[in-house]
């Protein structure tokens, strides 16, 4: 499976922000659309990630004012990313060793969609219980 099939059953969902916005209004989207990242985009490219963890250690932890801060002053600029034919083991060990959370999936700088943690942690998931299911019908086959 490649990171372009899950981000087909994601349906391409990809949560933007303009760089020159107010971490403010990045914290409401995140907060609006239940996620803890969101992609920071202009011109159509990936230009950064905003996050939860961007806000509380580069904003809270400072005493800086999120109603004043822009995010282009908090983003993880050049983010980590993969590409629409990445294997989603290979997404695994990304995200395990850059210890990250959200792998945005680009072609050509574009976002195409962003696979998270949680996602690959339910494919793994998944594909155990289809493993399980699998051997269990080899040792004990039904009637």
């Amino acid at each position: 499976m490649t990171a372009y099939s899950l981000l087909e059953e994601k349906r391409f969902l990809v949560r933007e922000i303009d760089p020159e916005a107010m971490v403010f209004d990045a914290v409401r989207l995140m907060d609006a659309y239940q996620v803890g990242a969101l992609m920071v985009v202009k011109d159509d490219l990936l230009v950064g990630v905003i996050s939860e963890r961007d806000y509380t250690r580069k904003v809270v932890l400072k005493n800086r004012s999120s109603k004043t801060t822009r995010v282009r002053e908090i983003m993880t600029s050049e983010p980590v990313t993969v590409f629409p034919r990445t294997d989603l083991e290979d997404c695994m060990s990304v995200v395990a060793e850059r210890r990250i959370r959200h792998l945005p999936v680009t072609e050509q700088g574009n976002v195409l969609g962003v696979i998270s943690s949680t996602d690959l942690l339910k494919l793994s998931i998944q594909q155990k219980d289809y493993v399980i299911e699998q051997l269990e019908q080899y040792i004990a086959p039904g009637p």
